[in-house]
């Protein structure tokens, strides 16, 4: 505790600094008014035991109570200082997980490589027109696997497949075209409303930002990232299908087991890299595709199942 008398002692020890510095102006002197050389540890002790300053009789070391603040940036030393934070959290061994993702994945030989969204367009149409195919090909591709999904896109381009074609269609018509995909009835009738809704308010175009594309009719979030990903080139989140689902939970990506996708995308997004969002839907999906099945995942071919939690109580 300070004592009562501690303003009187810091004043004295005030005064006593005031006189010592005066002291060592006058000895600490180097001619020439040259200033004074900052001195080594040695050096300063020697120079001490040499300095003529007269001091009086000693007093008894007197315990002075220090206080110390907190640095609140308006010292020197405080600006521009950025408070400290504790490290997020991120999985046990994911850098070496996904390197080895990587190199599963080099020969690009899994169906989504060849027939996924950003091949199912055509190429030679006008920009508009391949932004619409792309999100026809991602509102087909829910519950189907990409060989049907690439089937359907084929017969619908060879119709010419455009917002107002669409339209002109009768029900029956499309759902021919569509089918077998999964849920074909259901996604005849969100691709008819979506497409009046893109010529009514967005001349024939699809909207450039998640919160108006997941606001479409049969347009889910995985759909939407893809769709600004693969149509606009605009990286908006990680694209999270059933893939990258179960296998980010296999490999303890999540911090806690996640029950859905977008439970999995937001967890995911808490920690990995921005840089890799772009990367992470395709990586996974082909992986899942080949390897990492829904049923007897091919542990025993894969290069992560010393690191795998899910591979070992298999």
């Amino acid at each position: 505790m300070c004592s009562p008398q501690e303003p009187s002692m810091m004043a004295v020890g005030v005064r006593m600094a005031t006189r010592s510095r005066s002291c060592a102006r006058g000895a600490g002197s180097r001619g020439g008014g040259e200033e004074a050389v900052p001195l080594r540890r040695g050096e300063a002790a020697a120079e001490g035991r040499q300095s003529h300053c007269p001091v009086k009789r000693q007093r008894k070391a007197q315990r002075l109570c220090v206080a110390y603040e907190a640095a609140d940036g308006d010292g020197e030393e405080g600006k521009g200082a950025e408070p400290l934070q504790a490290p997020g959290w991120e999985p046990q061994d994911w850098r070496r997980q996904l390197a080895n993702i990587r190199t599963m994945r080099s020969r690009k030989d899994a169906p989504v490589d060849q027939l996924g969204a950003e091949h199912c367009y055509d190429p030679s149409a006008p920009p508009k027109v391949r932004r619409y195919q792309v999100l026809v090909s991602l509102m087909l591709s829910s519950q189907t696997k990409d060989q049907v999904t690439a089937g359907a896109m084929q017969r619908l381009r060879a119709r010419g497949l455009t917002v107002d074609s669409v339209l002109q269609m009768d029900d029956s018509t499309l759902g021919a075209l569509i089918h077998p995909v999964g849920f074909w009835r259901s996604k005849v009738k969100y691709i008819k409303q979506t497409s009046a809704i893109l010529q009514q308010c967005y001349g024939g175009d699809i909207p450039s930002s998640v919160a108006e594309l997941v606001a479409l009719p049969g347009v889910g979030p995985k759909m939407a990232h893809l769709a600004m990903a693969v149509a606009w080139g605009t990286v908006s989140g990680i694209a999270v299908d059933t893939h990258v689902h179960r296998i980010a939970n296999r490999l303890r990506w999540t911090r806690k087991q996640t029950k859905a996708p977008e439970q999995t995308r937001a967890a995911l997004e808490e920690w990995l890299p921005r840089e890799l969002w772009g990367e992470i839907n395709t990586l996974l999906v082909g992986f899942g595709q080949q390897t990492c099945l829904p049923l007897h995942p091919r542990c025993q071919t894969c290069l992560n199942q010393a690191l795998c939690p899910a591979a070992q109580g298999l």
